[in-house]
């Protein structure tokens, strides 16, 4: 039995695979202990207490720690005279130019940051150690700061990281202690020093919560949700914490990719509409990574999905500034009070309000199958609006909903169009509760004529667990020019770090041996960015590596190569999980709407009553337990064999 659990910032959802069938829910999130919500569905969903099952979590404990800068007290180790050096940054301006600037605030004092005389040099030898009094004396100046853990981070460990290991040992037993070269083996000292200092921030909070999910579910076996969309044994989990700030999002990715698969579509333009945010990707035959992220505006450079995320989602508050203009989002009404139709005590008009007063979510629609509609609630909530604007309430209804959907239009075309990518190539992929009310809107934004609703899209990100397989990723930097390698050299450290990683990996495989991807990381000299390509010998990747170039900048150059980092990925193999499929028949509409907008009547589906090949003309509402739909008028939606809602619509001919 297997059960996955993404934690959302409104809902907690669930898919629960028995073997045979599949059974999905929801509940609202309990932000302050996101347990009492896992341990609510989990009886919800009838697993007793004794039964053994294997629980896939996606949490949000970390990613809410460092946006909200809620993590645990931490102190910075550096070399002397080198502590500020997490401080200042790379200097990059958000606002050129803006002469005054507002600093943003770090989430480490200035006092809370020490130094050591300790020194390794940029080949690898060591020029100052420190000595055993100066470890003491470390260790007592950092009890007098009190923090509950410590971020270490040295000037090339990633070459030599013996002074880190001693440094550790001195201080693990007193503090949670994070050591550069085991969060990130890599050079930049500044984002390799970011990466250690959040997963120091975070890696407390996150253990004392799976300790607490741990005792709370004897009987589950929990692997965690990493953001590079594979899995992690619970307990390593929260020693590499910086590894799960996107779990959520990169699970909804692996979902979306598991079902588009079935329809044979791999260009997929994708975006995850929950309560809270917007996150949006893009894929190209495979889900993409990225060491170039950010969370809260801080640089994160672990392996992650490569996303971009946005504050506007279902729970995302409207509100009208001291000019008139009608703005909506970031902030979110969240899981309590919630939206005003949850009937929580919300008052505030939200993007889900305005959806359920122009009838797109019926007020006999329950919310995750439990959460009865309060339509005067919205209607009020949104009527406020609608004074403060001088429109009806429609307008401001409309309004609301169009607001969100520019903003999200602006986040698909970051991941495509200033990439080169035409969104027109791509299939249209929504999920999470809110996406299937916007799908069409978006994709007639983008001039876009394919689109895909999946099966269980409600809670994709939940069903992407299921099929997400154990996997590390392990780097190491070597700084060197391919005149100074060779393939016997690379193929060595290849195997000490494929080594390392099945070492960490072994008890989560299931016998069969690991699935193995190499890659290296190439610059001209003198290059500040690199590119990846996969190993297969120096000569054969200097080839590749001048083609992707040409490919990416439009030139080559004869300047020598550097092999900046060594990438190694081991995968585990996936639980053998199939989707059940549809009988072919015809289901008829359960009842007819007046939707604003729209010219004729839409009917109303119930997706689970659907059959295999079904074709519906909008406007229709297709209504199910965890997510509702809008296929607006022009659009078609038919359903494949698996219940994935495939929508298309005419393209348009523009006069010459």
């Amino acid at each position: 039995m297997w059960l996955g659990v993404d934690t959302g910032g409104t809902f907690t959802d669930f898919v629960y695979f028995d073997g045979n069938s599949i059974r999905t829910h929801k509940v609202l999130s309990t932000p302050d202990a996101p347990e009492k919500a896992i341990l609510q569905g989990i009886e919800a969903l009838g697993i007793r207490r004794g039964q053994q099952f294997q629980l896939i979590h996606g949490s949000t404990v970390a990613t809410n720690a460092v946006l909200e800068a809620k993590g645990v007290k931490t102190v910075y180790i550096a070399n002397q005279g080198l502590k500020d050096v997490i401080l200042i940054g790379r200097q990059a301006r958000a606002e050129l130019y803006q002469l005054q600037p507002v600093a943003k605030p770090f989430f480490i004092a200035a006092e809370d940051c020490v130094d050591v005389p300790s020194r390794v040099s940029a080949q690898g030898n060591t020029l100052q150690q420190m000595t055993d009094q100066q470890l003491d004396e470390l260790l007592e100046s950092i009890h007098q700061l009190k923090p509950q853990a410590v971020a270490i981070n040295l000037l090339f460990s990633f070459l030599d990281d013996a002074e880190e290991k001693r440094i550790e040992k001195r201080l693990s037993a007193h503090y949670f202690v994070s050591r550069s070269s085991a969060v990130l083996n890599e050079r930049r000292e500044y984002e390799r020093g970011m990466a250690t200092c959040l997963n120091a921030y975070v890696g407390p909070l996150m253990k004392r919560y799976l300790t607490r999910l741990e005792q709370a579910l004897p009987d589950a076996n929990i692997t965690i949700m990493q953001s590079c969309a594979g899995t992690i044994s619970v307990s390593q989990a929260a020693e590499h914490a910086v590894n799960l700030l996107l779990s959520g999002p990169a699970a909804g990715l692996k979902g979306a990719e598991f079902v588009a698969a079935e329809n044979n579509s791999r260009a997929l333009l994708s975006f995850d509409m929950g309560g809270t945010s917007t996150d949006v990707a893009l894929i190209k035959d495979q889900i993409e990574l990225t060491s170039e992220g950010k969370i809260a505006g801080f640089p994160v450079a672990v392996p992650m999905v490569d996303m971009h995320t946005i504050g506007a989602g279902g729970g995302s508050i409207a509100r009208v500034d001291g000019g008139g203009m009608l703005l909506v989002g970031p902030a979110s009404a969240g899981a309590s009070p919630g939206p005003a139709c949850y009937g929580n005590g919300g008052e505030q008009a939200t993007v889900t309000d305005a959806n359920v007063v122009l009838g797109r979510i019926p007020q006999q629609q329950a919310l995750g199958g439990y959460l009865s509609i309060d339509k005067k609630a919205a209607i009020k909530a949104v009527s406020s609006i609608a004074r403060a604007l001088d429109v009806s309430l429609e307008q401001a209804a409309t309004g609301i909903i169009r607001v969100a959907n520019e903003h999200m239009v602006q986040a698909l075309r970051v991941m495509s169009i200033q990439r080169g990518d035409d969104p027109k190539d791509f299939n249209l992929v929504s999920f999470g509760g809110a996406g299937g009310l916007h799908i069409c809107e978006l994709a007639e934004a983008l001039n876009m004529h394919k689109a895909l609703i999946p099966v269980h899209g409600g809670v994709l990100s939940a069903l992407g667990m299921l099929v997400a397989v154990p996997s590390r990723e392990m780097s190491h930097s070597i700084n060197k020019t391919f005149d100074d390698c060779s393939d016997e050299i690379i193929n060595t450290a290849v195997q000490n770090l494929v080594a390392e990683a099945h070492q960490q990996i072994s008890s989560e495989l299931s016998g069969e041996p690991p699935l193995i991807s190499v890659s290296v990381d190439v610059c001209y000299s003198g290059q500040s960015f690199s590119l990846s390509v996969k190993w297969s010998g120096l000569k054969a990747v200097a080839q590749a590596f001048h083609q992707q170039h040409q490919q990416r900048y439009g030139h080559r150059m004869k300047t020598k190569l550097e092999l900046v980092t060594l990438r190694v990925k081991l995968e585990g193999k996936a639980v053998d999980f199939k989707l059940p499929p549809l009988k072919r028949f015809e289901s008829n509409a359960s009842s007819v709407v007046s939707l604003h907008g729209e010219k004729e009547q839409a009917n109303v589906y119930h997706r689970e009553k659907l059959g295999a090949g079904q074709c519906i003309k909008g406007p229709a509402l297709v209504l199910e337990t965890v997510a509702s739909s809008y296929i607006k008028g022009g659009w078609q939606a038919e359903t494949d064999r698996l219940g994935n809602l495939l929508l298309t619509r005419p393209a348009i001919t523009v006069a010459q």
